[in-house]
């Protein structure tokens, strides 16, 4: 318990702490109280009287449920909990009940666990901390849901960002503004900061009619000037209209991101039908982006993710190697393909030799499936390389409306309209001839592409392709030549291009958009 100047707040918070049903559990009760800032003598003695006051009443508190600790508390064990409140909360007789039931369910069962998860607020969700986000809605069948805002885990980090100086800026949230403003004195925009750069998800309730299992009374203090009353209605036993202890599977519950919009944790596709699910669950944007991760750097990737969510990108796919970081994005919320096993759930994999081509024919391979499949469920295709960035979204507006397709002369960008006519041209027969071309043709092409293989076939089926010089829309930095991008709608390099020479021509650019733990450094909200 969080306390400071407030004596009858505080034992408000603690009757109703006592007031919990505890199961026979031993739970102890830790007191965390602030002292008062240096000041001028004569306001030291009423401090010190107001102190001695809330001391006193502390130490003569009953508390038969545990010990009691006047200290602030680090977990001994993976298997401690800590459930933290501020002296101006009161809590539900139900509390203790609800959070042991979320425990058990969502930590120790192993079958409905995620490591995404970090705890469980028992306060209302009442407001969108990213700005212009989308308003909180839910139906009202939905009693708990995810929600971006470990302890132990978070105080290291907290430490180790302290003394490096390190602020929890996070532009486009409006818990930066309230730093700026009380510094210190609130601890939130650092925990948020944590969250964001961890990808983690916090538990919430929903319980309707502005029912909570805690309330805050928002008593005058260092956060409210003046008392602003309670911000829920606490829910009470004889006022329960549903099992409060009914967990609905983790599969089922719904995720949200900072700006309020629905994201999908733990989507790794390793098959045709994984995909065709993952393709029916995106948003309602006519194109999708498919990008190729193979010898992508974390940060390279991250980057571009952060670029997506400021150009309003929601439909892409990420494709790779399985690896730690490929499903670590899968696990933030982001669509992957694990290559491996795609290629290996088609048949296809005996195809293929573990040569020096190899993990160009199982992109190649990938790519076609994809765009097969997108283009029968009426989706418009992107397919790009993760060593390029979009510096606008004119490019998803650019798309021809009298073309089948279009690429780029000298550059892995390739276009597929959603049409009749493609989707009878790429079919399984075609995804074949891929194949054969991409096998007979690695032997003999170093520098071998899903562009130069696909767009020879095409040609030879009739396609209308356009062919377009990439000077004419994109520009590749570290050349010498670039100074400004002006008109340009991608930026690419050299695949033999060092991350850090990548990072200054991207900063110039004013296109690098991560920190030094490879998060966004902005939350930029749109409108669902």
């Amino acid at each position: 318990l969080l306390a400071f100047n407030r004596l009858a707040s505080l034992s408000r918070c603690l009757r109703s702490l006592a007031a919990a049903d505890y199961l026979a559990d031993r739970v102890h009760l830790h007191l965390h109280i602030d002292h008062f800032a240096p000041d001028n003598a004569s306001h030291v003695d009423p401090k010190l009287l107001q102190a001695h006051r809330i001391l006193e009443f502390v130490d003569g508190f009953d508390w038969k449920f545990g010990d009691k600790w006047l200290e602030a508390w680090w977990p001994n064990s993976d298997h401690e909990f800590a459930f933290v409140v501020e002296d101006d909360l009161e809590v539900s007789p139900l509390y203790y009940e609800f959070v042991k039931a979320l425990i058990m369910n969502f930590y120790y069962n192993a079958s409905n666990h995620s490591p995404s998860i970090f705890g469980v607020s028992l306060q209302r969700a009442r407001f969108v901390p990213g700005k212009h986000g989308n308003k909180l809605q839910l139906d009202d069948k939905t009693r708990l849901f995810l929600y971006q805002l470990p302890w132990k885990e978070f105080r290291l980090w907290y430490d180790e960002n302290k003394a490096k100086g390190n602020r929890p800026f996070l532009e486009g949230m409006v818990t930066t503004g309230w730093y700026k403003k009380m510094g210190e004195r609130i601890w939130a925009p650092w925990f948020i900061k944590f969250i964001q750069s961890r990808g983690y998800f916090n538990i919430y309730t929903n319980l309707l009619h502005e029912r909570a299992l805690s309330v805050s009374h928002r008593d005058a203090g260092v956060n409210y000037g003046k008392t602003a009353g309670p911000d829920s209605k606490l829910l009470e036993e004889k006022s329960l209209d549903f099992n409060i202890l009914e967990m609905q599977p983790l599969s089922c519950l719904k995720w949200f991101d900072f700006c309020f919009r629905e994201v999908h944790p733990g989507k790794v596709v390793t098959n045709l039908e994984e995909l065709g699910s993952l393709l029916h669950s995106l948003q309602k944007q006519s194109s999708v982006f498919l990008v190729n991760l193979f010898g992508v750097s974390d940060a390279i990737a991250r980057n571009l993710l952060c670029h997506f969510k400021r150009l309003d990108i929601r439909n892409y796919i990420l494709m790779g190697p399985p690896s730690g970081s490929l499903f670590d994005l899968a696990r933030r919320g982001h669509p992957v393909i694990n290559v491996d096993q795609f290629i290996s759930s088609v048949g296809l994999s005996k195809f293929t030799s573990h040569g020096s081509s190899f993990e160009t024919i199982k992109g190649i391979l990938t790519k076609a499936y994809v765009v097969k499949k997108c283009i029968e469920n009426r989706y418009n295709m992107w397919v790009m390389d993760g060593s390029m960035l979009l510096t606008s979204d004119l490019l998803s507006e650019s798309e021809p409306p009298n073309d089948d397709f279009f690429v780029a002369n000298n550059l892995e960008v390739f276009y597929a309209k959603s049409s009749t006519f493609n989707q009878k041209i790429w079919v399984d027969g075609f995804v074949s001839r891929v194949v054969a071309m991409a096998r007979k043709d690695s032997a003999t092409h170093s520098s071998l592409s899903f562009v130069y293989v696909v767009t020879k076939l095409l040609e030879q089926n009739g396609a209308r392709i356009r062919r377009v010089d990439e000077t004419s829309f994109a520009a590749k930095i570290g050349s010498g030549s670039e100074t400004s991008l002006r008109d340009k709608k991608l930026v690419y390099w050299s695949s033999e291009m060092e991350l850090n020479s990548i990072q200054k021509w991207l900063e110039e650019f004013n296109l690098w958009s991560i920190d030094s733990v490879l998060s966004c450094t902005a939350v930029v909200c749109h409108k669902s």
